[in-house]
């Protein structure tokens, strides 16, 4: 059957089916042939979150839940078509399904209620208020603690986190740009934190020219040609000399048992 011979066939089945009396045999046939002839809506709409990891089996059964509560709500004298109306009402009861079950991070089932319940709540407010509702009357709405109403807004942004390109809420006293953009930067010293500790016990062992040039280079940051300025040698001369420190270094530190790895002070200057 095309699609054309099935919304014919709806329309002429719900006209059928508002004759009929909700107790009667008749009525449940009719009502289950409808929901049987529109399963193809719930196929489609189910297909869109195919590359969700919950299974599509329970997708399915919640669209058709949806599908079911279109056919009980639709009116046909609102001279709306069935399509129409369902696959919004489909595609709310799936989206409910996502909100209420998928979690990125576990929290407490307590706190997914109750985040559950203030966004139930919000959406309501929103519709009446025309703009996103306060904790406080989140909190007079729902009984609850204005302390709650805030925790269930904040358990919020666990299941939907916020993204690093978001910009800042307009409304609040700081806007603008995004979050990426206020991360700080990395520090260039990090990647030497390590070497640093893990050498300071080798230290000791080393030459005076050599702990200075060390000192000099991973300590102060200075270039190779600085250090040769400062020790009055060339550049090559303080290459070779970091080269063959560094490697007599490493070799210490790939063997534990060298005399001096265990907490001898360092001398660097």
């Amino acid at each position: 059957m095309g699609k054309a011979e099935a919304r014919e066939l709806s329309d002429a089945l719900f006209e059928r089916l508002a004759g009929l009396d909700r107790e009667t045999r008749a009525y449940s046939r009719v009502r289950g042939t409808i929901i049987e002839l529109n399963m193809p809506l719930v196929r489609f709409i189910a297909a869109r979150f195919r590359h969700r990891p919950e299974v599509l089996e329970d997708i399915l059964q919640v669209g058709t839940i949806g599908l079911i509560k279109a056919v009980d709500g639709y009116d046909p004298q609102r001279g709306v078509e069935f399509v129409t109306y369902a696959i919004p009402t489909i595609l709310g009861e799936v989206r409910r399904f996502f909100r209420d079950t998928s979690w990125p991070v576990r929290v407490p089932r307590s706190v997914q209620e109750l985040y559950l319940a203030v966004a139930r709540g919000s959406d309501r407010l929103e519709q009446e208020l025309g703009r996103l509702p306060h904790p406080a009357e989140l909190a007079e709405e729902l009984h609850l603690t204005v302390a709650q109403a805030t925790e269930g807004l904040v358990a919020g942004r666990v299941y939907r986190p916020s993204s690093l390109d978001a910009l800042r809420d307009q409304d609040g006293e700081e806007s603008g740009g995004a979050m990426l953009d206020r991360l700080g930067g990395c520090d260039p010293g990090i990647e030497l934190a390590d070497f640093r500790t893990a050498v300071r016990p080798l230290l000791a062992r080393l030459s005076r020219r050599e702990q200075t040039v060390l000192k000099l280079r991973f300590w102060e940051g200075r270039t190779q040609s600085e250090i040769a300025d400062r020790i009055g040698v060339s550049q090559m001369h303080v290459s070779r000399l970091l080269s063959a420190t560094l490697a007599r270094l490493r070799e210490q530190l790939e063997d534990r048992d060298a005399p001096g790895w265990a907490g001898t002070p360092a001398l660097v200057p």
